[in-house]
């Protein structure tokens, strides 16, 4: 369990904390590519998109063939989109690599494929909480590495740091060995042998699945347009690059806090209750972040208050989804859930961009993630945490 634990942790640190920063390029891309803040908020969303509509199919083959061969695959494909996101000369091929292969590449090394081996050599007693830990090391993967790639945009330029990450990123091989998996169950494991179709029927014909799904949407439209756009929003109100670079660093260590606090509360109160509170309280820090007059303090305090919330929907998340429907396809159903967060993601990043190159401002987009935030809050208590009933495995298991 160590093992997983610490490999699995480095890797999602490694691959969340690259993509934190990727708002730190808005600006000096579009200045000297001459485009638009759409064409980058375009490519985002399109990673968020893609991230999310691969994350199912990422999700199958760890599942089926274990963790390794996926997140290799992810980190090459993650070098070569930073790569190419580097050489890139038109709006189409920034989308191509920014947002279509480095969205591939993170299906593949992020949360889904990482919390499948987690809950299967967790115990359930403990599932939640080693959750949160992984969460939190992506979390202070975002603290460590946007100063790093603020101070690799100044040192080097914003393509030259694009190519470190790209070096930084294959660093995920190694450390994916420490996650390989036998290829099939072993027998008598006690797993359910059910077939991938009859668990995404099980799964989304299952009320409460369909609840977390629409809750995650939420998560993915907040965190990603915030993520992107702030560091914008913050300079057109005239405040220093430096407070930006603060504030996405302090939202990374306060992420750390918040994560790691959501898998501890997830082993001792319910998970609805939990994320239910965190999607009301982001909705209060938003409105009180636009109505109240701007300032750095302000914004660092904004930030740890979201850095709290931030990811901290993820432990609780998942650990319901294993709670519910069992680990042995946990990767491929927290693939279709998480498919759901990069949907709203998409939606989050793209209207940003959109409604601010129509609008000139960010005003209805902060409203939109407050409406949204109340929504989430309603739509995840409903959900109802025990084990799905299955009869057909039961009395088949009789019969044996």
């Amino acid at each position: 369990m160590t093992q997983v634990l610490l490999c699995g942790a480095a890797i999602v640190t490694l691959s969340m904390g690259i993509r934190h920063g990727f708002g730190l390029w808005l600006q000096p891309v579009t200045t000297e590519r001459g485009w638009t803040r759409e064409t980058f908020a375009f490519a985002l969303a399109v990673q968020n998109l893609a991230w999310g509509l691969a994350g199912p199919f990422a999700g199958m083959l760890a599942d089926r063939f274990g963790a390794f061969r996926v997140l290799v695959a992810g980190a090459l494909l993650y070098a070569l989109g930073l790569v190419l996101m580097a050489l890139s000369t038109s709006g189409l091929a920034f989308t191509g690599s920014a947002g279509l292969l480095i969205g591939m590449a993170q299906s593949g090394t992020t949360y889904a494929v990482i919390y499948g081996v987690i809950g299967r050599h967790v115990a359930p007693e403990k599932r939640s909480w080693a959750m949160g830990v992984a969460a939190a090391a992506g979390s202070f993967g975002q603290f460590l590495m946007v100063p790093v790639e603020n101070g690799l945009i100044a040192g080097l330029g914003w393509q030259s740091a694009l190519f470190v990450l790209g070096a930084v990123a294959l660093a995920i091989v190694p450390l994916s060995f420490g996650l390989r998996e036998p290829r099939a169950l072993p027998a008598g494991s006690g797993m359910p042998q059910q077939s991938v179709g009859a668990a995404l029927k099980e799964a989304f014909g299952s009320r409460s699945f369909r609840l977390l799904t629409a809750g995650y949407f939420v998560c993915g439209f907040q965190v990603v347009f915030i993520g992107v756009h702030l560091p914008s929003y913050l300079k057109d109100h005239g405040l220093a690059p430096q407070v930006a670079t603060t504030a996405l660093a302090l939202i990374g260590l306060f992420n750390v806090i918040g994560t790691y606090a959501a898998g501890v509360l997830g082993q001792r109160l319910a998970k609805r209750h939990i994320l239910s509170a965190i999607y009301a309280l982001r909705a209060v820090a938003i409105t009180a972040f636009v109505t109240l007059p701007l300032s750095p303090l302000s914004v660092y305090v904004f930030s740890a208050v979201m850095g709290v919330l931030w990811l901290s929907t993820v432990p609780p998340t998942n650990a319901v989804i294993a709670q519910i429907f069992g680990v042995r396809f946990l990767s491929m159903l927290g693939g279709f859930v998480f498919l759901s967060h990069q949907l709203g993601s998409f939606l989050g990043v793209w209207l940003g961009g959109k409604l601010y190159d129509a609008t000139g401002s960010y005003d209805v987009v902060w409203w939109i993630a407050v409406a949204l935030g109340m929504f989430a809050a309603l739509v995840n208590q409903p959900v109802r945490e025990h084990p799905i009933a299955r009869p057909a495995v039961a009395s088949a298991s009789s019969a044996a």
